[in-house]
C-alpha cells in the first residue's frame, strides 16, 4: 500500500474469563482474538471476513476501546497504534477512559443492528447531536442544529426527519441515521460491524453506495466487518480472513476473492453463492470435522483439525503470517 498507515494492530489478544465452581473462580479463558496483526492505511477500506465466532466483532470493539467497560476482567494484550497526521503513534490499549476521548472523536463505529443501536427515546436530532455535544462543547446550539441537518442531507434523509424517532423509520433509514451519527465528529476511521447484514439486498446496495460516496468525499478509512464476501469484494481494497481468533490470509481484494491461497480462504470463497444454478456446486470445498471452540483451541494451527493439508507438524507451532511466492501473506508454511 502506498498510503500512510492510520491504524496498526500488532499481536492483539483478547481473552474473556470463564468462571466456575462454588467460589466462581476463573477456570478458563475464551480466546476470542489470539494474536492478530494488520494495518489500515489512510483512505482505504480493509475487509475483515470469517465465519461466526471467529473474533471479527471483538477486533472492532477492541479498536474503539470499549471492551474493558463491557467486561472489566477481559485480558487485552498487544498494541493498537493510531497514527496522527504527523505520523506520531499512540497505543490505544494503554489509554484510560479519560485519555481515550480525543481518539473517540477520530474513530467511530457503525453497528450491525440498526434497531437496537439507536436510543428509541431520543429523536433523530438528539441522536446525531449527542457526539457533537460531547466532543465539540464549544459549538453553539444553532451550529449543532445546522450540522445535524447537513448530516441528514449527506446520508440522503429529509431535514424534517430530525424531529422523528427511530421507530418511525425503516431498517435502511435507521442505518443511515447511524452513519450520520458516526460522521458527526469528522472521524478518520469508521469501524463498520456488519452494517448491511440486517438489511434487504436492495437496501444493502444503497447503503454500500452511500458509504463509498462518503469515503471519496471525506477521505475516510473503513474497517469493514462482514459475512457477505461479494459485498466485501465490492467495497474493499484489501481483504483479511480470520479463523478462530487468528489471521490466516491478507491480500488485495482481487487476489483473495479470485485466487485465495490459504486452505480456509479457498473453502470460504467457494461457499459464495452463484446466480447460475447449474454451476452452484462447481468447485465447492466442503470442510470436514466440527468447528473447534475458542474455549479449547487445538494446539498449533487452529485450522489443522479441518485442513486437508494438515501434517503432524501443524500441531506443534502456531503458523506465522509470511509472504509466499504468489505474493499473498498467509499463515501456512505448506501452501507453496
Amino acid at each position: 500500500m502506498s498510503g500512510k498507515p492510520l491504524l496498526e494492530i500488532k499481536d492483539l489478544k483478547v481473552h474473556f474469563p470463564v468462571y466456575g465452581g462454588v467460589f466462581q473462580r476463573r477456570v478458563n479463558d475464551v480466546k476470542a482474538v489470539d494474536g492478530v496483526s494488520f494495518t489500515i492505511h489512510r483512505g482505504e477500506t480493509l475487509g475483515l471476513v470469517g465465519e461466526s465466532g471467529c473474533g471479527k466483532t471483538t477486533v472492532g470493539r477492541a479498536i474503539v476501546n470499549v471492551l474493558r467497560h463491557v467486561s472489566p476482567d477481559v485480558t487485552l494484550e498487544g498494541e493498537i497504534n493510531y497514527f496522527d497526521d504527523k505520523g506520531t503513534k499512540t497505543n490505544l490499549l494503554s489509554l484510560g477512559r479519560g485519555q481515550m476521548k480525543p481518539f473517540r472523536e477520530k474513530i467511530q463505529m457503525i453497528f450491525q443492528d440498526p434497531y437496537s443501536s439507536l436510543n428509541q427515546r431520543m429523536s433523530v436530532k438528539q441522536i446525531i447531536a449527542e457526539p457533537l455535544e460531547i466532543h465539540k462543547p464549544t459549538m453553539s446550539k444553532k451550529e449543532v442544529d445546522d450540522k445535524v441537518l447537513w448530516l441528514l442531507e449527506k446520508v440522503g434523509l429529509q431535514p424534517e426527519y430530525a424531529l422523528r424517532f427511530p421507530h418511525e423509520f425503516s431498517g435502511g433509514q435507521r442505518q443511515r441515521i447511524g452513519i450520520a451519527r458516526a460522521l458527526a465528529t469528522n472521524p478518520e476511521l469508521i469501524v463498520c460491524d456488519e452494517p448491511v447484514s440486517a438489511l434487504d439486498v436492495s437496501v444493502q446496495a444503497q447503503v454500500i453506495n452511500l458509504m463509498d460516496d462518503l469515503q471519496k468525499e471525506f477521505g475516510l478509512s473503513y474497517l469493514f466487518i462482514a459475512h457477505d464476501l461479494s459485498v466485501v469484494y465490492h467495497i474493499c481494497k484489501r481483504i483479511a480472513v480470520m479463523y478462530l481468533g487468528n489471521m490466516v490470509e491478507i491480500g488485495s481484494a482481487d487476489d483473495v476473492y479470485f485466487t485465495p491461497t490459504h486452505p480456509y480462504s479457498k473453502a470460504l470463497i467457494s461457499a459464495v453463492p452463484e446466480p447460475d444454478p447449474t454451476s452452484k456446486n462447481k468447485g465447492r470445498i466442503v470442510l470436514e470435522g466440527d468447528i473447534p471452540t475458542p474455549l479449547n483451541k487445538p494446539s498449533g494451527c487452529g485450522f489443522r483439525t479441518r485442513c486437508p493439508m494438515a501434517r503432524a507438524e501443524c500441531a506443534q507451532l502456531v503458523p506465522q503470517m509470511t509472504t509466499k511466492r504468489s505474493g499473498a501473506t498467509v499463515a501456512c508454511p505448506y501452501v507453496d
